[in-house]
C-alpha cells in the first residue's frame, strides 16, 4: 500500500512541474544555419482613454545567440508620438529578487510604422534586444515585476503583472514568469 501511495504522489509530482513542450512560430535550419523563434506573447495591456498599447515578447536564437523579440502596438484616435529605437536602447527587467537584467538593442535605428484605417491610428514598432552573459541566467530564477523601456527620446516604465487576462482575445498569460517558462526554448 505505501509503495502505492507514493507512486501516486510521485506521479502527481511529476505531472505538476512538468515543462511544457515549446512551441515555434519559426523553426528554421539550413545550409546557413538555425534560426528560431518562439510564439508571441502578451507582456503587458494598457487602456487609457482613446489609447491601447500592448507589448508582445518572443524569443528568438540565431545560430545560438538567443535574442528578444519586443513587439510594441499602438492604437489611438489621437496622434501617436513615434518611440524609436537605436542603438543606446536598453530594456531593463526588474526581478523579484531585486536583481535588473540589462538587454542591448541591436545596432538598428527603429521607428516603427504608422498605419491608418478608419477609426484609429496604428503604431507598431519592433525592437530585438540582446541578451548579456552575466545575468542571463538570473531570468531562469525569478519573475520579473517591472520592465524599464529606454528609448531614443524618453523612458518608459511597465508594471509587470503575475497575471493578465487579456481584453483584446480574452486569454490568460503569466508575463512575470515569461522568461522562467520560457528561456529555455533558444538556449
Amino acid at each position: 500500500m505505501k509503495y502505492l501511495i507514493t507512486l501516486a504522489f510521485f506521479l502527481l509530482t511529476y505531472s505538476t512541474f512538468a515543462q511544457k513542450p515549446c512551441e515555434y512560430s519559426t523553426n528554421v535550419t539550413d545550409s546557413i544555419g538555425t534560426y528560431k523563434v518562439t510564439n508571441e506573447y502578451l507582456v503587458s495591456e494598457k487602456y487609457f482613454g482613446n489609447t491601447f498599447d500592448y507589448i508582445f515578447f518572443s524569443l528568438a536564437q540565431t545560430d545560438g545567440l538567443p535574442t528578444l523579440n519586443l513587439q510594441l502596438i499602438q492604437k489611438s484616435k489621437d496622434f501617436i508620438k513615434a518611440n524609436c529605437f537605436d542603438k543606446n536602447s536598453k530594456v531593463f527587467l526588474q526581478l523579484q529578487n531585486g536583481k535588473v537584467v540589462t538587454l542591448l538593442h541591436v545596432n538598428q535605428e527603429n521607428c516603427g510604422t504608422l498605419l491608418h484605417d478608419k477609426d484609429f491610428n496604428n503604431r507598431i514598432n519592433t525592437g530585438i534586444f540582446m541578451f548579456m552573459k552575466d545575468n542571463y541566467e538570473e531570468l531562469k530564477k525569478s519573475p520579473v515585476t517591472i520592465m524599464r523601456i529606454k528609448y531614443l527620446t524618453a523612458t518608459e516604465d511597465y508594471i509587470i503583472r503575475g497575471e493578465i487576462t487579456s481584453e483584446m482575445n480574452g486569454k490568460t498569460y503569466k508575463p512575470a514568469t515569461y522568461f522562467m517558462e520560457n528561456i529555455r526554448c533558444v538556449e
